[in-house]
């Protein structure tokens, strides 16, 4: 897949202010910081589309953008963040679950989880969930860059072991890893037809 046009569309709060598409959804989840809205940059090849930052619980609302007129990425706000009180930490996490059981054109979750640090609780409290629902979703093991070359094979294969599902290195500074994603999003935007 190649992709020519990349839009953002939308920051919502929750899941009734995002409009509704007839195309398949991707929904990207993960820690603050993990690098979802620098995955959107270099998969689309447009540096700033998603807004990056360097401060962890940034994205608070649901941003959506539209793909090639082919497919919608979700950005989510991130879990695991620390700084932000307890009553806030619960609200995104019931925004978070409408979102993902609620939302009909989700065709797969993305789940993004960073390849420099030993699996964190939260990472697999999230994948636990996931796999309770039943939910599509491959892995995405981001910030490859920040790891040697042999450790990346032992990272998604220890990535592919725990969760038992698909796993993919991913760096925004190496556009490589990019075709792999892009074909798996094809094979399942194929499967939605």
């Amino acid at each position: 897949m190649k992709i020519i046009k990349a839009k953002f569309i939308i920051s919502a709060p929750s899941l009734k202010e995002c409009p509704i598409f007839s195309l398949p959804e991707f929904a990207l989840i993960g820690r603050s910081n993990v690098g979802k809205s620098s995955f959107i940059n270099s998969i689309v090849n447009i540096k700033n589309l998603a807004k990056t930052s360097n401060t962890p619980g940034k994205t608070k609302l649901i941003n959506l953008f539209c793909i090639n007129d082919n497919f919608i990425i979700s950005d989510l706000p991130g879990y695991g963040y620390a700084k932000v009180s307890i009553k806030t930490q619960i609200y995104w996490q019931k925004k978070l679950e409408e979102y993902l059981l609620k939302r009909k054109e989700i065709a797969s979750l993305i789940h993004l989880i960073d390849s420099r640090h030993d699996l964190q609780s939260n990472d697999i409290q999230m994948a636990e969930w996931i796999k309770y629902n039943k939910l599509p979703c491959f892995i995405i093991a981001t910030k490859v860059d920040q790891i040697s070359k042999s450790q990346i094979s032992n990272v998604c294969n220890k990535f592919e072991k725990y969760f038992e599902l698909p796993v993919f290195p991913f760096s925004k500074s190496n556009s490589f890893y990019n075709q792999k994603i892009l074909t798996k999003l094809e094979e399942i935007i194929n499967k939605t037809k």
